[in-house]
């Protein structure tokens, strides 16, 4: 038994090694062996054994050497090969479902975006899942391998249990999201590839941590802004997600004593005056809500009534932002969403918001910026939590709740 455990762990240590050059070479590409081993801690001779092997595996590519007339034998550069190892990250989003393929540092390499249908029940999109999740693997070269998928979702997540806690607007509660993927999948080419879910805003804000070529700020806030509301928090490389995993939905932090209600059933949520509800119509009539793009349509008209609503949502989301910006004191905090495309009119009060209170206590204003991913964010992100989980192999997902029951047909 001890023997058993001592090969255990020395296999454990050889795949943490293996990821840590992984790592490395992803955020300092073009580092030769003995630069490697240096950075990393290990032996020179142990890091050409696992480069030799992560070559061979496809991890890894060597470049050919730019002659410059130095005598001696110049190091080979490595990097990681674009190539040969993919990702796949998908978006359930809640119209339709975004994926994305992707190399190891987050270049995309094919996409597909597919709406539900008529029937919007967990099963039911879950295999519009599955299917745009197959006809991305099938614009891949055969000879690529997807290493693991990456799903973001609209709500409190399980990642241990793959289970989805709650969507407020999906409607959907306690779904095994992970364990009806895969029975979809079965006997398909993504049939046993490691699959990992999580929070939307989650996966984004690893996005921006995993697939930056600076380095990242800590803490990174990442905010997302659509129909839902929601925040990813990462302290010190690691994903915060909370006892139950609700940490992050910020979008369910009460800003205004008896507000318009939420899709939680609770009044005054940032999601409610900030969110799309909040410049789409008046009221709690669904038939007086009009689209994002004719909001953006009104705002070019210069129209009154929706520039207002706008500003007013800008300020609001200013507001949140002191909150959150006193909470975490972050090195910088990620807007992102289908809200940030709104530009100016609903970025601007909430930048002045934010400065006004920093100004008013004598402080800086913490960093803000947009999405480097746009419209794929969540998508890339998802594919980024599958290189997060993939590359620190000694890091435990977090149980987060009870068992749950089957989702019905």
């Amino acid at each position: 038994m001890q023997a058993e455990t001592t090969a255990g762990s020395q296999q454990l240590l050889k795949v943490n090694n293996r990821m840590a050059l992984v790592r490395h070479l992803c955020a300092n590409p073009g580092l030769s062996r003995a630069d490697l081993a240096l950075a990393v801690g290990l032996t020179k001779s142990t890091v050409s054994l696992l480069v030799r092997e992560l070559v061979s595996e496809g991890w890894l590519a060597e470049r050919e050497v730019v002659a410059t007339g130095d005598l001696g034998r110049r190091p080979t550069p490595l990097f990681i090969d674009p190539d040969r190892l993919l990702l796949l990250g998908a978006e359930v989003g809640i119209e339709s479902v975004r994926v994305v393929a992707t190399s190891l540092t987050g270049e995309i390499q094919a996409c597909n975006t597919a709406g539900y249908g008529a029937s919007r029940t967990a099963r039911a999109c879950i295999a519009s899942l599955a299917t745009a999740l197959l006809k991305v693997r099938r614009q891949l070269d055969a000879s690529q391998q997807v290493l693991g998928i990456g799903v973001g979702l609209p709500g409190g997540v399980n990642e241990a249990r793959g289970v989805l806690h709650f969507a407020p607007n999906l409607g959907w509660r306690d779904i095994p999201v992970g364990a009806l993927l895969g029975e979809k999948l079965l006997d398909t080419p993504l049939d046993g590839v490691p699959l990992f879910i999580q929070n939307e805003a989650d996966v984004a804000a690893l996005g921006e941590l995993e697939f930056n070529p600076t380095p990242a700020s800590d803490p990174l806030l990442y905010v997302s802004i659509n129909q839902g509301l929601g925040a990813g928090v990462i302290v010190g490389d690691r994903l915060l997600t909370g006892s139950r995993g609700f940490a992050g939905e910020v979008g369910h932090m009460v800003l205004q004593l008896g507000g318009p209600r939420c899709s939680c059933g609770r009044r005054g949520c940032a999601e409610a005056l900030i969110a799309t509800r909040a410049m789409l119509g008046p009221g709690d009539d669904p038939a007086a809500l009009r689209s994002l793009a004719e909001v953006r349509a009104h705002l070019v008209d210069q129209d009154p009534e929706t520039l207002k609503a706008v500003h007013s949502a800008g300020r609001n989301l200013g507001v949140l932002l002191q909150n959150l910006a006193t909470a975490y004191d972050p090195g910088c905090i990620v807007l992102g969403g289908s809200v940030v495309e709104l530009g100016l009119p609903f970025l601007q009060p909430a930048l002045a918001t934010l400065n006004d209170y920093a100004a008013a206590a004598g402080l800086p204003p913490p960093t803000v910026r947009t999405s480097r991913f746009g419209a794929n964010a969540v998508a890339v992100g998802a594919a980024a939590l599958a290189r997060y989980r993939l590359t620190r192999p000694a890091l435990p997902l977090a149980d987060t709740g009870a068992a749950v029951a089957e989702e019905p047909a």
